[in-house]
């Protein structure tokens, strides 16, 4: 299910709904997702919150995808201890 990055997802159980921003794959197989949902009526951004996959279900069909081609990442490397 780690193809669902930018998809519109809704939280089965609370209602909650975004376009999955994040994908987090577990080794216990407690796979996560980001959800990120829109800014409300006064144009202010609310919390993202992260969900097990198996609670989510896709909300239309519609895929937000991103040209990353000119700025593929930060130009750093990670930090190191």
């Amino acid at each position: 299910m780690s193809n669902i990055l930018g998809t519109t997802q809704r939280d089965k159980i609370t209602g909650f709904q975004g376009v999955v921003a994040g994908f987090c794959q577990y080794i216990s197989g407690c796979n996560q997702a980001l959800l990120v949902p829109k800014v409300d009526d006064k144009g202010d951004f609310k919390e993202s919150h992260w969900f097990d996959v198996q609670r989510l279900e896709q909300v239309g069909t519609e895929m937000i995808t991103l040209d990353n081609g000119a700025t593929p990442g930060f130009d750093k490397a990670a930090p190191k201890r």
